[in-house]
């Protein structure tokens, strides 16, 4: 072999390690999500940080929250159809929670009240409620898809089976961003004690402290009179106690107290859409849901920039599974000042940059996709 064949192999070499390189330096995400869509705040957090640079996303488990597992599994593989990334896995878990039911929490209702959202479990709203869905239907059902139906499939296996067995292939690596409830986090944490601690992080939307529900609309009205109960924990609280007390190396807890003052507006959407032709932008063009705070999107922001923080605490948190009036609410104490039963030490964003949350979000969607 001639000196110039040799150095032609050498430098087609380092071209095709150059990728390698560059993706194996990506920060490495999974993201759990109770995707219901199509569009709104769950699916347009996916797609913020599925759409970021140098972040690798191993791939998306799906639990039941805002709607049934199954119904979200469908709109997430067809959302990543739509955006041309359908060589990120979705894998299918938890339909129900831990303990908590629909039976008992309409058993609950009845003893202590009204909660004012109950996700896959609302069979009516009230007249002021603009989020309302078209059918309530049970947990085997998949309604047509205003989007299309998906031609993907869920990849084999179980959400908690691939958890675990990512955060065992790249230990100390994998930050976890989880933004529904947290059935599938919880059985990750008893499938596997060591899961935990050999993640990176985790980054969670859930738990509600103080949020400021000074401006009263219907989303902020439920906090006047229980400022401490939030959905994502409240859906399966059993869950959320389990995933807090699994020995995480670091978490940072996005409450609803960072979003109240968010809106997905509609010149949020024509900026992140109009004159931009990237798969992303025309699938918010045409699905974004506007009017919404931009809850999990909150969330996205924060990991992919944590800049974006405004104000923070570090206290010690957990969440009350005691079957009574408090059932799912979110507990705190000064750091160290909890009564030693586990709970451990949070970061909470308090407040975020809203200009810079809505231009990641712009930014984001607007970005031609790098070829996988």
């Amino acid at each position: 072999m001639s000196f110039k064949s040799i150095v032609s192999l050498y430098i087609a070499a380092l071209l095709l390690a150059a990728p390698l390189a560059r993706a194996e330096g990506n920060r490495k995400v999974i993201i759990d999500q109770d995707a219901f869509g199509p569009g709104g705040s769950n699916l347009q957090a996916i797609l913020m940080v599925v759409q970021t640079p140098g972040i690798d996303v191993l791939g998306i488990t799906v639990e039941s929250g805002d709607g049934w597992q199954l119904e979200n599994v469908a709109h997430t593989l067809r959302m990543l159809e739509l955006i041309g990334r359908t060589d990120i896995p979705v894998v299918t878990g938890a339909t129900y929670p831990l303990v908590n039911s629909e039976e008992e929490t309409r058993r609950w209702e009845r003893l202590y009240g009204k909660l004012a959202y109950k996700g896959a479990w609302m069979d009516s709203w009230p007249s002021y409620n603009t989020a309302n869905r078209l059918h309530y239907h049970g947990p085997g059902v998949v309604p047509p898809l205003e989007e299309g139906e998906p031609s993907t499939k869920a990849a084999p296996g179980t959400a908690a089976d691939f958890l675990v067995a990512k955060v065992r292939e790249f230990p100390g690596q994998v930050s976890i961003l989880a933004m529904g409830p947290f059935t599938n986090l919880a059985l990750a944490c008893r499938l596997d004690d060591g899961f935990a601690a050999l993640a990176k992080e985790l980054v969670f939307m859930g738990g509600s402290f103080n949020p400021d529900a000074s401006r009263v609309d219907e989303f902020s009205m439920q906090f006047i009179h229980s400022p401490r109960v939030e959905f994502n924990s409240r859906w399966d609280p059993e869950a959320a106690r389990i995933m807090l007390h699994a020995g995480w190396r670091r978490i940072t807890v996005v409450p609803l107290d960072a979003t109240v003052d968010t809106k997905f507006t509609p010149a949020v959407a024509s900026r992140a859409s109009e004159g931009s032709d990237t798969p992303a932008a025309r699938y918010v063009a045409k699905y974004a849901q506007t009017g919404f705070p931009m809850w999990d999107e909150v969330a996205s922001a924060v990991l992919i920039d944590p800049a974006i923080t405004r104000h923070t605490d570090r206290i010690s948190m957990d969440i009350d599974i005691d079957h009574g009036p408090n059932y799912g609410a979110t507990l705190s104490w000064p750091l160290g000042g909890g009564p030693g039963l586990g709970e451990p030490a949070v970061e909470v964003v308090r407040a975020v940059d809203v200009p810079r949350l809505e231009a990641l979000f712009v930014e984001a969607v607007r970005r031609t996709p790098t070829p996988r």
